[in-house]
């Protein structure tokens, strides 16, 4: 995962994304500890409240934990309630943009469920009936502003330019079907 190396379009282009994401993300509140997790199925989601709740708001996590969390899984981002995903995204979109995360792949939590192999697939019929991971991705991502959503553009710019063969075209993909549409939507409600 490179920060853009020699080019320095590319480096600039990092530099404001993490820009974008640091002021946009800024304000955003700390889940109380009873918010942290967006299940009760397994063990993972209360590894997520128990390890997330030990710690400080998003701004004091580094990269390690982030890789790891939760318990050496680094599936934390699937099992964070929609708030704490809101709050503690940032930390992961900045570590990834430096480099940092090895397991983490904080972009497929941004594109899935609004690609062409899956916006239509259901989540789970016999539990959520006809809710297809598009329906999950949109509800996820409406506790997003505006500003965060141009900050997620902006990074999810970077990993398409990154790795243009594979996650390329499913960023591509999500930015049409939804992140850009939102953005445009976004700006034309704004005062």
């Amino acid at each position: 995962m490179s920060d853009g190396g020699n080019d320095p379009v590319a480096a600039a282009d990092v530099a404001r994304a993490k820009a974008l994401v640091r002021g946009a993300f800024a304000a955003v509140p700390q889940p109380a500890r009873w918010a942290l997790r967006g299940s009760s199925e397994g063990t993972e989601p209360f590894l997520v409240e128990e390890e997330f709740g030990a710690r400080g708001d998003w701004t004091t996590l580094d990269a390690a934990f982030l890789d790891q969390a939760p318990d050496g899984y680094g599936s934390a981002l699937s099992f964070l309630s929609d708030e704490a995903f809101r709050h503690y995204l940032p930390a992961y979109l900045l570590a990834d943009l430096d480099g940092a995360l090895q397991r983490v792949e904080p972009d497929f939590h941004l594109w899935h469920g609004l690609t062409d192999e899956n916006a239509a697939r259901p989540v789970n019929p016999r539990r959520y009936g006809a809710r297809s991971w598009a329906d999950y991705a949109r509800f996820r991502f409406s506790v997003f502003t505006r500003a965060e959503v141009e900050a997620i553009v902006a990074y999810l710019r970077v990993k398409a330019a990154q790795d243009p063969e594979l996650t390329g075209p499913r960023i591509a993909q999500a930015l049409a079907r939804y992140w850009l549409p939102r953005l445009e939507r976004d700006a034309e409600r704004a005062p």
